[in-house]
């Protein structure tokens, strides 16, 4: 950070826009995401595979373009993307064409079929699987007063907070719509708009195929009324200081989400809707379940029964109530049949 933001009073949007990817910011550390927190791509080989059967779908339903492109958006240091390709059948594999997109360098000793790129790529046919990036979108804070007038937080370096202007008319909006409050003073939300923004965009890449989104979400009636602006420092969950040393970050809308990306879908395409799965949902339609194997399996072949055993607590942990399993996934088809309907 340079020495003249510290004392600076700022909304939380550019705050941690400065303190997560500016030049010294948190995600251009040589550590990257998985040096602090723990995403499902970190959990378990289990996730990539099942991204993989996913690509596999996403390819049936164009019938098998020449071409097959999978876009990890937020890449991290290319963990999704390697164990994707790494999972898939040989002979679609050959026909994919990679790219991870994130901005830290490209990792050293990445698999050199990945094209690393700061931004999306245009004209995707194919899988764009973003997971655990809008979360790190960053959005205004605001806060109700005393006169029970919501207000944006602004905050300073050392994330010192106190309130600042009345709410512009599109942040207020937004807010009535999609997280209505009661007019109590010190009741907090977070302001969706960027990553409804940052969403369709995203959609709007993908010419023909399936966009998923990720995260931490909630919906319009299970809204927190403190918000969920948190820190997170070498895997603890911490203050949000937006200094660069932590993450940043805040659950999601994923309701406003979906009907932002829903429309920049549909400029191109009559498709299917968007819709909300938990995790636990989406992976268990991907062959993912959590079950043991046959205590029977353990006297026949102990040394599968064990690797099956191990298998199962990883499924379980990517599927668990409470934790990973109640992740939201946003699934936009974009000119296909949406691939994890039940058959």
């Amino acid at each position: 950070m340079t020495e003249d933001t510290t004392g600076r009073w700022r909304g939380w949007r550019k705050a941690a826009e400065d303190a997560l990817y500016g030049p010294e910011g948190f995600y251009r550390s040589p550590e990257g995401p998985a040096g602090h927190f723990r995403t499902s791509v970190h959990a378990s080989a289990l996730f990539s595979g099942a991204v993989a059967r996913l690509l596999c779908r996403v390819d049936e339903a164009l019938d098998r373009p020449a071409t097959l492109d999978f876009v990890d958006l937020a890449a991290g240091r290319g963990e999704l993307v390697t164990g994707v390709l790494a999972a898939l059948p040989a002979e679609v594999a050959a026909r994919v064409r990679a790219y991870a997109v994130e901005i830290a360098d490209r990792p050293e000793g990445l698999d050199p079929r990945v094209e690393w790129l700061a931004e999306p790529p245009k004209g995707v046919t194919g899988l764009l699987f973003a997971n655990e990036w809008l979360d790190n979108v960053p959005v205004e804070v605001a806060e109700v007063d005393d006169a029970d007038v919501p207000r944006l937080v602004l905050v300073r370096q050392d994330g010192t907070e106190r309130l600042g202007e009345p709410l512009s008319c599109a942040e207020a909006e937004w807010l009535a719509r999609w997280w209505p409050q009661a007019p109590e003073a010190g009741l907090r939300a977070e302001i969706g708009l960027p990553r409804d923004t940052a969403w369709a965009s995203a959609v709007a890449t993908v010419d023909r195929g399936l966009a998923i989104a990720v995260d931490y979400a909630h919906t319009r009636d299970t809204r927190p009324p403190f918000g969920t602006l948190t820190g997170f420092r070498e895997g603890r969950e911490t203050a949000p200081v937006p200094d660069g040393s932590c993450d940043i970050t805040a659950h999601v809308a994923l309701d406003a989400c979906a009907e932002a990306g829903g429309v920049a879908a549909t400029t191109a395409h009559a498709l299917p809707g968007a819709r909300l799965l938990t995790q636990r949902a989406a992976l268990r339609a991907l062959g993912i379940t959590g079950a043991r194997p046959p205590l029977t399996l353990a006297s026949t072949d102990p040394t599968a029964y064990v690797r099956a055993l191990a298998s199962a607590g990883e499924a379980a942990e990517l599927t668990a109530p409470g934790g990973l399993g109640d992740f939201g996934w946003l699934v936009q088809p974009v000119g296909i049949p949406d691939p994890l309907d039940e058959p």
